[in-house]
Protein backbone atom coordinates (compact mmCIF):
# COMPACT_ATOMS: atom_id res chain seq x y z
CA UNK A 1 0.00 0.00 0.00
CA UNK A 2 1.18 3.55 -0.97
CA UNK A 3 1.23 6.02 1.75
CA UNK A 4 -0.35 9.09 0.47
CA UNK A 5 0.97 12.18 2.15
CA UNK A 6 0.57 16.36 1.75
CA UNK A 7 2.40 17.80 -1.32
CA UNK A 8 2.74 20.90 0.34
CA UNK A 9 3.89 21.57 3.70
CA UNK A 10 1.30 23.63 4.93
CA UNK A 11 -2.42 22.26 3.83
CA UNK A 12 -4.78 23.36 6.23
CA UNK A 13 -3.60 26.94 7.38
CA UNK A 14 -5.66 29.63 7.28
CA UNK A 15 -5.52 33.70 8.33
CA UNK A 16 -8.21 32.47 10.86
CA UNK A 17 -6.16 29.74 12.35
CA UNK A 18 -2.79 32.29 13.80
CA UNK A 19 -2.54 34.64 16.82
CA UNK A 20 -3.21 37.87 17.19
CA UNK A 21 -0.29 40.03 15.73
CA UNK A 22 1.39 42.61 18.07
CA UNK A 23 -0.45 45.64 16.78
CA UNK A 24 -4.07 43.68 16.88
CA UNK A 25 -3.60 43.04 20.62
CA UNK A 26 -2.45 47.18 20.96
CA UNK A 27 -5.81 48.08 19.33
CA UNK A 28 -7.95 46.03 21.49
CA UNK A 29 -6.35 47.42 24.58
CA UNK A 30 -6.80 50.91 23.04
CA UNK A 31 -10.27 50.47 22.13
CA UNK A 32 -11.23 48.06 25.63
CA UNK A 33 -12.83 51.32 27.89
CA UNK A 34 -15.15 51.99 25.27
CA UNK A 35 -15.88 47.96 24.70
CA UNK A 36 -16.56 47.82 28.74
CA UNK A 37 -18.60 51.22 27.98
CA UNK A 38 -20.76 49.62 25.50
CA UNK A 39 -21.44 46.36 27.36
CA UNK A 40 -22.57 48.40 30.16
CA UNK A 41 -24.97 50.66 28.25
CA UNK A 42 -26.32 46.95 26.71
CA UNK A 43 -26.82 45.86 30.00
CA UNK A 44 -28.68 48.60 31.56
CA UNK A 45 -30.70 48.65 28.37
CA UNK A 46 -31.67 45.05 28.89
CA UNK A 47 -32.28 45.64 31.93
CA UNK A 48 -34.91 47.95 31.33
CA UNK A 49 -36.74 45.42 28.52
CA UNK A 50 -39.24 44.43 30.63
CA UNK A 51 -40.35 46.91 33.16
CA UNK A 52 -40.79 50.77 33.61
CA UNK A 53 -37.57 52.24 34.03
CA UNK A 54 -37.73 54.50 37.37
CA UNK A 55 -35.70 57.79 38.39
CA UNK A 56 -32.77 55.31 39.31
CA UNK A 57 -32.65 53.81 36.22
CA UNK A 58 -33.09 56.89 33.89
CA UNK A 59 -30.27 57.97 35.94
CA UNK A 60 -28.52 54.66 35.37
CA UNK A 61 -29.00 55.42 31.61
CA UNK A 62 -27.78 58.86 31.27
CA UNK A 63 -24.62 57.79 32.63
CA UNK A 64 -23.56 54.50 30.95
CA UNK A 65 -24.52 56.53 27.73
CA UNK A 66 -21.99 59.50 28.93
CA UNK A 67 -19.37 57.01 29.84
CA UNK A 68 -20.01 55.57 26.27
CA UNK A 69 -19.11 59.11 24.69
CA UNK A 70 -16.33 59.97 26.99
CA UNK A 71 -14.67 56.90 25.54
CA UNK A 72 -15.33 57.52 21.82
CA UNK A 73 -14.28 61.50 22.44
CA UNK A 74 -11.06 59.57 24.08
CA UNK A 75 -10.29 57.30 21.22
CA UNK A 76 -10.99 60.07 18.92
CA UNK A 77 -8.53 62.54 20.42
CA UNK A 78 -6.08 60.28 20.52
CA UNK A 79 -6.26 60.07 16.90
CA UNK A 80 -7.56 56.31 16.40
CA UNK A 81 -10.13 54.87 14.70
CA UNK A 82 -13.27 53.60 16.07
CA UNK A 83 -15.62 50.89 13.57
CA UNK A 84 -18.63 51.57 13.46
CA UNK A 85 -18.51 55.12 14.39
CA UNK A 86 -19.00 58.14 11.78
CA UNK A 87 -17.30 61.52 12.77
Amino acid sequence: MKHIGAVQVVVTADDHDREPTTAELEAIATETPLIVAEVELLDVQISLLDRPGSEWDTRRLRRARRKVLAARRELTNRGATVPGVVA
